[in-house]
């Protein structure tokens, strides 16, 4: 936590404010709208994909570990000088796991199963590790809470794409070109 949080810049602090927002629910709607407009199987695999890791998610959140503190509460009387960048909400439980790194490595990794050529599927891990190191570097999660979010995404998305993929890619219906 405080390796990555000693280490910013400017730029860093306005990229990262932007990357965390491909781990929001809103931004796998989108996807799965699209998804849903291109291919309506392929549609319903990805909301499926985000309802469990969305639900695993809460429940973990809300259930397993209701008070998990997040960066700012756990440090608030600590020596340790944190960095925190003006203007940005900074909430204090629920930290574990991360439920925008749990939405990034569910719409990634769904994108990457689903990917006819796999020498993409770096491009997609790479955007959910980036998505992770940003909750990190914006002190919203510590780095135990992005990893665990990123394995209840990818092991979501894996359950659905095993149980849904004979029924999605069907003669009738393809693969991510």
């Amino acid at each position: 936590m405080q390796l990555v949080n000693v280490r910013n810049t400017e730029t860093a602090d306005h990229i990262f404010t932007y990357v965390t927002y491909m781990g929001d629910g809103a931004f796998f709607v989108i996807i799965c709208l699209i998804l849903l407009a291109l291919n309506q199987r392929v549609g319903v695999m990805a909301l499926a994909s985000f309802a469990l890791s969305s639900l695993t998610s809460l429940f973990l959140k809300s259930v397993v570990f209701p008070n998990s503190l997040r960066p700012l509460k756990f440090f608030e009387h600590s020596a340790f000088e944190y960095h925190i960048i003006k203007g940005l909400d900074i909430y204090s439980y629920n930290s574990f796991p991360s439920g925008h790194t749990t939405t990034a490595f569910a719409v990634f990794s769904l994108l990457a199963f689903m990917d006819k050529r796999k020498d993409r599927a770096w491009l997609f891990v790479f955007l959910g590790v980036l998505t992770g190191y940003s909750r990190v570097y914006l002190f919203q999660h510590f780095v135990e809470d992005t990893y665990v979010g990123s394995l209840v995404g990818t092991v979501s998305s894996v359950i659905v794409y095993l149980a849904l993929q004979k029924w999605t890619f069907e003669k009738t219906s393809q693969p991510i070109p």
